[in-house]
């Protein structure tokens, strides 16, 4: 009896891991087009998934303040399959919003993003957690 309640609360464990979002975590964003990087902590906002600013990084890698911090530079963004998901990101360097795709490969998400028929790659993004 003890091993099928352990084998029970194993499987239903698992289950919960399996179904974990993978884009959820910290990412490290590649620099822009001043330079600058940050760290974005994607979480669910609702049924969709947002990324905040959390951290924000000069030219020489040094952390700078930024009056993005705090900023959902990912929002409205949903799975859509295949590992693409597809919302809205924003661009600090120029204050745009984009409609934007999201292709996640491991700890790899490469970004892009489309607004009024102009189209930008955001490059790609590392997972750090």
């Amino acid at each position: 009896m003890k091993r099928l309640a352990w084998a029970a609360l194993a499987a239903i464990a698992l289950a919960g891991t399996a179904s974990a979002e993978p884009l959820l975590g910290t990412w490290r964003t590649a620099p822009d087009d001043n330079g600058n990087s940050g760290l974005v902590q994607v979480a669910p906002c609702g049924a969709q998934l947002c990324g905040q600013l959390v951290k924000a990084y000069g030219p020489d890698g040094a952390e700078i303040t930024s009056p993005n911090l705090g900023r959902h530079i990912i929002s409205e963004t949903k799975a859509v399959g295949g590992g693409e998901y597809r919302g809205k990101v924003f661009a600090p360097d120029n204050g745009k919003t984009y409609n934007s795709k999201l292709v996640l490969a491991g700890d790899r998400l490469s970004v892009s993003g489309c607004v009024l028929g102009f189209c930008r790659e955001g490059g790609v993004w590392q997972k750090v957690q």
